[in-house]
């Protein structure tokens, strides 16, 4: 008898809602152990009784018992599982690494890299106000307001950023 052709059922062999019911905490205990996560390992026995319910009258008792046919089942679900889920958090990493790419021109396309560079070295507070101030072009009232400081601070936070952009780009020699 081979693989592909469907067997008979026999008297003596259990339908596969008793091995089902039988076997279930074995698979599940199985996939756990491997997964280390209850809520996947569920997912995947599910999985597993599924792609075991469509083999079913394939099952030839004369190459195995019905346990280690369906754990096999189960190894199988479970690689499948992970190399779906290494391919899904790769994909992540790369949106991520785009994500973090475009985090690093916070103010735009356009600028140049010395000038990305040199806003991503000002602090948090100098980038803010010089995006609310220069690019946003809200007056010193707004912005104060908006960061909750007073607006002699935006204005010294202001001035020492743009010091501090004009003498990053010098030393760039940036002259366009």
């Amino acid at each position: 008898m081979t693989i592909d052709v469907p067997r008979a059922l026999d008297s003596t062999t259990p339908s596969f809602a008793t091995l089902a019911e039988e076997l279930l905490d074995d698979v599940y205990g199985y996939l756990l152990y491997v997964t280390k996560n209850w809520a996947v390992a569920e997912d995947l026995t599910g999985e597993t009784f599924e792609a075991a319910f469509k083999k079913w009258r394939r099952f030839d008792p004369g190459r195995g018992t019905p346990r280690a046919w369906l754990l096999a089942i189960a190894r199988s679900t479970a690689l499948d599982w992970f190399r779906a889920d290494a391919r899904r958090r790769k994909r992540e990493e790369r949106a991520g690494a785009i994500e973090h790419a475009r985090e690093l021109t916070p103010f735009g396309e356009g600028f140049s890299a010395e000038l990305a560079e040199s806003l991503q070295a000002l602090s948090a507070g100098e980038r803010e106000v010089v995006a609310l101030r220069i690019v946003l072009d809200l007056d010193g009232e707004e912005t104060a307001r908006l960061l909750g400081i007073s607006v002699t601070a935006v204005s010294t936070r202001l001035s020492r950023a743009l010091s501090k952009l004009e003498e990053r780009m010098r030393d760039h020699d940036a002259v366009a």
